[in-house]
């Protein structure tokens, strides 16, 4: 009993409150400072491979100032454009803002082997929010010089666009597999085509089956390909990536309990 009210003590002196903050955090990319339709692509100038941190979950991020600059990984933006076409308009999601009509949302432009997160050492995924970018959505819907436009010229062709969502029980997606996710950004694969689809608003996706990976990698893939691999732009766009502690502390469960039942004696007495 000493121990628990020394353990009592310590927590109650700590920073954290019982509720969502204390078993469960979402990254939702506002902690980042941009300024309007604008993004950050791990450009300082220097070619670097720092990533870059929200939330407590750290996102793989390479620049090389080779020939004009370019990036792999993620990047942070909120650029609203939805309607021009092309790589210049690389990072702006489709549906115009974050996730309710946020500001900051990530983009992802699929690094070799793929784009990883490096979760909080006590944290797990539980859910994340994906939409195309509006490079890939209207290169899917209306083709352009690399790539066709999703289910041909017929309309039967049986184009896909799908984000694999992989689990792992090391950082920087090493150790093994803790669980994989597939998510279709289109799907044109239906006998009905009027079932066809290029995601174009946020989706929800459960990730609470990657288990307690430690780190997260992406990959795409598309039935579009040619000689130097997937013809459809290689970008995808992600918000609010719900976490959860594990395991939860019971010793804080404890506490709360106990506060709440303080707290309701308390007013039972005021009463």
């Amino acid at each position: 009993m000493r121990n628990f009210y020394l353990a009592l003590g310590f927590l109650l002196g700590s920073s954290f409150t019982c509720g969502e903050k204390l078993f469960g955090d979402i990254v939702h990319f506002e902690d980042k400072t941009l300024g309007a339709n604008s993004f950050y692509n791990g450009n300082t100038g220097i070619t670097n491979s720092d990533g870059w941190v929200s939330g407590g979950a750290k996102f793989n991020n390479n620049y090389d100032t080779s020939f004009g600059g370019f990036w792999d990984g993620w990047s942070y933006s909120n650029v609203n454009n939805t309607t021009t076409a092309g790589f210049l308009n690389q990072y702006a999601a489709y549906t115009g803002t974050g996730l309710g009509g946020s500001g900051n949302y990530a983009v992802a432009f699929q690094s070799f082997p793929q784009s990883y997160i490096d979760l909080p050492s006590d944290m797990r995924a539980q859910s994340a929010w994906f939409t195309n970018t509006t490079y890939a959505a209207l290169s899917m819907l209306n083709g352009d010089s690399f790539a066709k436009k999703f289910g041909g010229a017929s309309g039967n062709d049986a184009d896909f666009f799908k984000l694999t969502i992989r689990g792992y029980d090391d950082l920087a997606t090493s150790g093994n597999l803790t669980g994989t996710k597939d998510f279709y950004l289109a799907d044109y694969r239906f006998d009905n085509n009027a079932l066809d689809y290029v995601v174009s608003t946020w989706q929800e996706v459960d990730l609470s089956g990657l288990g307690n990976a430690k780190s997260i990698g992406f990959s795409l893939t598309s039935s579009d390909n040619g000689g130097f691999g997937m013809n459809t732009p290689a970008f995808f766009a992600m918000d609010n990536l719900s976490l959860t502690a594990v395991p939860e502390p019971t010793s804080v469960v404890l506490v709360c309990a106990v506060m709440g039942l303080g707290v309701s004696i308390r007013f039972r007495r005021r009463g």
